[in-house]
């Protein structure tokens, strides 16, 4: 039975959200390696909980094509604009990045590029290649924007080869007109779909606690499922910034664990379900449930 027990966002963050901060000498050299090759992470831009503990285990969701997006989702702390442009090389760095940190498996990420008659779909795939040329086995996962739907954006990621090819609805199908104003949930939903009929690994994600109701997350696992997508992560949305949609409740644990026992007798390989889970949280753990992907790795 799905229940209906909700925790207030009002007041102090629960006991289970609590962070400890670890800026370690691996903290710090990857906070170093990322500035000096000039790079993004979605650990910044996002204001990531997990970013000591990821970047102190030298694990890091690298982002890809600038750091300004034409998009202005209300969850997201990244900069909304017109993006100045992109670097060429930019996959050339993003590769001795991930060879530098030692990954065996890497996350990479950008912002949206509505702008560009591709949508990116170009570095995105020269960075896939360069992953996989200058680091032999390791696992790429590619957290893909929804590339306005466009097939033939979609298939240069594709024929790139990426391990696990993702990308989050984010949010209820009731709630996008709010938290993902230029997004469209059925074109989320197949470009899900086409990627796994394509014969990847496809995975995707929400947040919980922007005013969607536990009946609402149930139908959108029962509706992903079918696109066949296997794996799928449920985390707590936290405000990033005063300009961000406030919280709306802290979700209890419990709701977490019921979640991840719908989503696997639904016929997931893995949910990923807890309040300070992210689409690139042990992300490396998760892929290995996913038994067609070739190269099983982990961070070394």
């Amino acid at each position: 039975m799905i229940g209906n027990k909700r925790s207030s966002g009002n007041g102090r963050r629960p006991a289970w959200l609590k962070i400890r901060l670890q800026t370690g000498e691996n903290y710090r050299a990857l906070k170093k390696l990322v500035s000096g090759k000039n790079l993004h992470t979605v650990c910044q831009a996002a204001q990531c909980p997990n970013i000591y503990e990821c970047w102190e285990n030298r694990s890091a969701a690298l982002m890809i094509l600038g750091d300004v997006c034409t998009r202005s989702c209300g969850f997201c702390a990244v900069e909304t604009g017109r993006p100045p442009g992109y670097d060429q090389l930019e996959p050339v760095r993003v590769a001795q990045a991930v060879r530098a940190m030692g990954l065996r498996h890497c996350v990479i990420t950008s912002v949206n590029r509505d702008e560009l008659p591709d949508g990116g779909a170009e570095i995105w795939a020269a960075t896939i290649r360069q992953i996989h040329r200058q680091v032999p086995g390791c696992v790429v996962e590619v957290l893909v924007p929804d590339f306005q739907g466009d097939r033939k954006a979609i298939d240069q990621v594709i024929a790139a080869q990426p391990e696990i090819f993702a990308h989050n609805l984010e949010t209820v199908p009731r709630l996008y007109g709010r938290v993902r104003p230029q997004a469209d949930y059925r074109q989320s939903m197949e470009v899900l779909e086409y990627a796994a009929q394509q014969g990847l690994a496809v995975k995707s994600g929400i947040m919980v606690g922007l005013g969607e109701r536990e009946a609402e997350v149930v139908r959108l696992l029962e509706d992903t499922v079918a696109t066949g997508t296997s794996l799928f992560t449920i985390g707590q949305y936290l405000q990033p910034t005063p300009a961000n949609l406030p919280v709306q409740r802290f979700v209890d644990p419990d709701e977490f664990e019921r979640y991840h026992e719908m989503g696997i007798r639904l016929g997931y390989k893995s949910v990923a379900s807890g309040p300070l889970m992210r689409s690139s949280y042990h992300a490396d753990q998760q892929a290995k449930t996913v038994t067609d992907i070739p190269r099983q790795a982990t961070i070394g």
